[in-house]
């Protein structure tokens, strides 16, 4: 048999040993012992939720900010987005997703400031700079490459918003795969 085709049978004769191996576990018992539910968690409390919101802030801020410098900035500076440039339409659709990514992630972190009163004062003003940023995509499209430069100064906004509010934000870069699942 030629390899690819020996390949084939190995992989197949192995699904069919784990099949076989994981039918074979059960139990022929018909009377099963039911687990008591969980008990389902209680909502928090608003002293709970204002406890936690500048750290889920920092979180979330941390991940746009870290997803913007590695897939929009870095590649934008380097001159990866020009007409001509090597890897150009791998680069525009990671910062495609970075961008999605990215405002995703912003208006989590400004939800999560809604729960502090000194965060949700100091990102206020920043409310309609976030919603312009949810364009980026159809403006890459469109080979408007300065949008790049709005975003970056949105998330450097955010970041000094959150350290005058008692909050510093470190960039935090996801994976690709993070990008993805959005």
């Amino acid at each position: 048999m030629p390899v690819p085709l020996r390949r084939t049978w190995a992989a197949l004769i192995l699904c069919c040993a784990l099949l076989a191996g994981t039918a074979a576990c059960g139990s022929d018992d018909k009377t099963s012992t039911k687990m008591p539910a969980a008990a389902s968690p209680s909502p928090s409390t608003s002293a709970e939720r204002q406890k936690f919101a500048k750290t889920r802030f920092v979180a979330n801020a941390g991940l746009a900010a870290g997803a913007t410098y590695q897939w929009i900035v870095k590649p934008w500076r380097a001159g990866t987005f020009k007409k001509g440039a090597d890897g150009r339409k791998v680069a525009l659709v990671k910062a495609g997703l970075a961008g999605a990514f990215a405002y995703n992630r912003l208006k989590a972190a400004q939800k999560n400031a809604q729960d502090d009163p000194t965060l949700a004062k100091a990102l206020a003003p920043l409310g309609a700079g976030i919603e312009s940023l949810k364009n980026l995509p159809s403006k890459l499209r469109g080979g408007d490459t300065d949008a790049m430069g709005a975003f970056e100064d949105t998330i450097n906004q955010v970041k000094s918003a959150g350290a005058s509010a008692g909050a510093p934000v470190k960039e935090h870069v996801p994976s690709s795969s993070d990008l993805s699942k959005g």
